[in-house]
């Protein structure tokens, strides 16, 4: 993947799994849990976990 497309990348993962945690999470967003995460493990696990759900959807639309 070239160096331009990494960070447009990293944004399209980061949107479809702000779509999808705050679709099954409405009380609480996405940005903080990214906040959260910088302090709690168990949030840290939570936002890899979305992330690489995200990066699974985004995969499976470039098919």
């Amino acid at each position: 993947m070239s160096s331009e497309r990494e960070p447009q990348e990293a944004e399209r993962i980061e949107r479809i799994a702000r779509e999808a945690y705050e679709r099954c999470h409405p009380d609480d967003t996405f940005d903080d849990l990214k906040r959260r995460a910088a302090f709690s493990r168990e949030d840290q696990g939570l936002l890899r976990d979305w992330l690489e759900f995200a990066a699974r959807q985004a995969a499976d639309r470039r098919k």
